[in-house]
């Protein structure tokens, strides 16, 4: 089994999802199935087949979490420090075509959100970033060409 790389914080947020669709979510769907139930013929009960298609998603939903969290790999960020980019470093970038700065965390795949700045380890992004360190420039792939950025920070939370 391939393991997934994870912060501490990220596989507890997973953990406490698959928690909640447990306790509540999965519950609360089978009561409404027994209530759509009690409505007579079930073909053209629309209620019924919404809650059906919605335990169906909740049901998937947690088959991919226990999945997820057990193959994580929970690694400690609090421990790492250095100069070097790594799994977990915050990383504070110029674009060097408009100057603007930008603020990524490098995080598992599971866990990234790029509206949080969370960006995931295997992000052409995150790839071109590991391994160097503050005052290198990096040439990152993409669709409208290759983007350049100077790394100007890294500091780890």
């Amino acid at each position: 089994m391939e393991r997934v790389p994870m912060t501490k914080e990220g596989l507890r947020a997973l953990e406490n999802e698959l928690r909640r669709l447990k306790s509540e979510e999965r519950p609360a769907v089978i009561k409404a199935i027994a209530s759509a139930r009690e409505h007579g013929d079930l073909s053209e009960n629309a209620e019924y087949h919404a809650a059906r298609e919605k335990q169906s998603f909740i049901e998937g939903r947690i088959a991919e979490l226990e999945d997820i969290v057990s193959r994580a790999d929970q690694i400690d960020t609090s421990e790492l420090s250095g100069a070097t980019i790594r799994f977990g470093a915050s990383v504070v970038l110029t674009d060097e075509d408009t100057d603007e700065e930008f603020t990524y965390r490098i995080v598992g795949a599971h866990e990234a959100d790029i509206e949080l700045g969370m960006i995931s380890v295997t992000s052409p992004m995150a790839r071109a970033l590991i391994g160097k360190s503050a005052g290198d420039s990096v040439e990152v792939p993409a669709p409208g060409g290759a983007k350049f950025y100077e790394i100007c920070v890294v500091r780890w939370k």
